[in-house]
């Protein structure tokens, strides 16, 4: 008797990404007096939900040699530099209702860059460039698309110039950045409702999807046939700060684990909306998570034509079921109550030091 020696199938192996961008200091100033300060940067943001939802990914980030924070991967540290520091100077008494518009954001010292050189060895099934203090270059970026099956890209990590003599923050068009010749090999671009003006945004969805976060209001997606708005979840905002860089993490944790893009948009609406009701960096307790894990894979098997991972060509339409995961989503939100942590690092006097210092993108 011939025993089948056939091994039972096995389960896909874990994909793995690359998330490139530095860690900076962040210090909040309101009405001129330093309130805050906190560990800042997109990638701790996007971390916080890759790692709560167990998706494996290599992180690349450079700090100085006064890097204050301990995280749970080790950035490159510079002996001869100082870690990125940025001031962000907020005046209570005007701007808009959502505090945007009368933030002026200085880059006060930088890291260095990150090098096609620092970027580990192999093959990555996605790729994340979010820079935040003009740390990718234009080889990184390059390196990455030739590394990594497909590669997201926030606009902020491309389109950010510093002044010269104090290091204020301003846009520059898309077209002038030197990104632009490689946005046909991207997959998806990420901008806020501010920065999506600095982008012909009907040229470039023939490229690439473009992803539009518009706070309160969700998120809009373009690509070369068309266009989709995604729902927003109900958020009682207390700190807009991070709140794009907790979407962008969950919009790669959807696509990661085969959810299409609108329903992969909607899990990253949902991480924006836990991120603006917490001061700091969100803090996701664990049976949340794992509640945020079943419900992506029920919706999962809703789907008939399920990504399996997003290097292949997505999809873009809404499947059976989208309507009922925002409806489940937004229930298990509400199990969970989260309050207004402290920064990590307090400067001002009780009541007066409630928001959070990361403000390098929202």
């Amino acid at each position: 008797m011939v025993r089948d020696s056939a091994k039972p199938p096995q389960p896909p192996a874990p994909r793995r990404g690359l998330v490139a961008g530095n860690y900076c200091h962040d210090v909040l100033f309101r009405d001129g007096a330093a309130v805050a300060e906190s560990l800042g940067g997109a990638v701790s943001f996007i971390a916080a939900v890759l790692d709560g939802l167990s998706i494996p990914f290599d992180l690349v980030s450079k700090v100085g040699r006064d890097f204050k924070y301990a995280t749970a991967r080790r950035p490159i540290a510079a002996p001869d530099r100082e870690t990125t520091l940025f001031h962000a100077y907020f005046d209570s008494g005007s701007g808009e209702e959502d505090g945007r518009e009368d933030r002026v954001l200085k880059r006060v010292c930088s890291c260095d860059p990150i090098a096609p050189s620092d970027l580990p060895e192999g093959k990555f099934d996605f790729g994340m460039a979010v820079g935040v203090g003009g740390e990718i270059l234009v080889e990184t970026l390059e390196r990455m698309i030739e590394i990594c099956e497909v590669v997201l890209v926030d606009i902020q990590a491309l389109i950010r110039v510093f002044d010269g003599v104090d290091g204020t923050v301003r846009l520059v068009e898309l077209k002038e950045s030197g990104f632009y010749h490689l946005l046909p090999r991207i997959g998806f671009i990420k901008a806020s409702s501010e920065e999506v003006a600095y982008m012909d945004v009907e040229e470039v969805r023939n490229w690439c999807c473009v992803v539009v976060t518009n706070g309160k209001n969700g998120c809009t997606l373009y690509w070369r046939d068309g266009e989709m708005k995604i729902e927003p979840f109900v958020a009682s905002e207390v700190d807009p700060t991070g709140a794009g860089d907790s979407f962008l993490g969950g919009l790669v944790a959807g696509l990661v684990q085969g959810l299409t893009v609108p329903d992969a948009a909607l899990l990253g609406n949902f991480f924006g909306s836990l991120t603006v009701a917490q001061v700091g960096l969100p803090k996701y307790e664990l049976t949340l998570l794992q509640g945020v894990k079943d419900e992506v894979e029920r919706q999962k098997m809703q789907c008939v034509h399920s990504l399996n991972g997003i290097n292949i060509e997505p999809k873009f339409l809404k499947p059976a079921g989208h309507d009922q995961f925002h409806a489940s989503l937004s229930a298990l939100k509400l199990q969970f109550k989260y309050p207004i942590h402290d920064c990590p690092r307090e400067l001002s006097s009780p009541g007066k030091g409630t928001e959070h210092s990361s403000v390098l993108s929202a």
